[in-house]
């Protein structure tokens, strides 16, 4: 599976084809889609483009790309950094009308596992982001496993064999606890693209978008999530 990650906390200053808006978050999803993505993973923004989890943006946004692309689940980021931040940001997950299909929870934030409760509890699947062997420990440890929809393996913006050995101990600690959940391997930055072919050549999920990279694997400016897409299948072999 290939999820495309279409914003993260990035504006235009970054790239000048961030989508923002709904109508540009629309846009991405269609184009993205036709570009051979699979799923979505999307950071919700408010009218002044701050990253935002309250219910009507969500409502607004949710709605209007599942209008545009119905075929594909779509997530969002809970991350604690979004206002009002920490746990404060939970009446907003709970005042939520519309759902999205699964929600990512990074599990180096010190309220993964109730935000991980709350959301199981109200329908929405647990992506549960791990970014080192710390945080696999932590969900090993902490958290049922049943209750989440897949592991996120996340690499940071690190040189691409660091990246790589790392993502390997962690999935390597996963398999040792009797995990059997489906992987998504990704990384950001300089580790994106040794991430998304170790997903590939391992058989993993994978997702590639603006929110980890603008750069094309040649290193080139990507003019847009479609083309990223397609370079990520380009890597694929069958």
């Amino acid at each position: 599976m290939l999820q495309a990650c279409l914003n993260g906390g990035w504006k235009k200053d970054n790239h000048i084809a961030v989508p923002l808006t709904v109508a540009e978050l629309v846009r991405d999803a269609s184009s993205v889609r036709a570009a051979g993505g699979d799923e979505l993973h999307i950071h919700i923004r408010a009218s002044d483009g701050a990253e935002t989890l309250e219910p009507d943006a969500v409502r607004q946004t949710l709605e209007a790309v599942r209008a545009a692309v119905a075929d594909m689940p779509i997530g969002v980021g809970t991350g604690a950094w979004i206002a009002p931040g920490g746990r404060a940001r939970h009446d907003d997950i709970r005042g939520w009308t519309v759902i999205p299909d699964y929600a990512s929870v990074n599990l180096n934030e010190d309220d993964a596992p109730d935000v991980i409760a709350l959301l199981t509890g109200m329908g929405v699947g647990v992506e549960a982001g791990l970014w080192s062997t710390d945080d696999a420990r932590r969900f090993v440890d902490e958290i049922d496993f049943d209750t989440c929809l897949r592991v996120l393996v996340e690499m940071p913006d690190v040189d691409g064999v660091e990246a790589m050995a790392e993502a390997a101990a962690v999935i390597s600690m996963l398999e040792e606890a009797g995990c059997a959940l489906p992987v998504l391997l990704h990384g950001q930055g300089q580790s994106v693209w040794p991430c998304v072919a170790m997903a590939w050549e391992r058989g993993l999920s994978t997702r590639i978008g603006f929110e980890d990279t603008f750069q094309l694997p040649d290193g080139s400016l990507a003019p847009d999530n479609a083309a990223l897409v397609e370079a990520a299948k380009a890597l694929k072999v069958v």
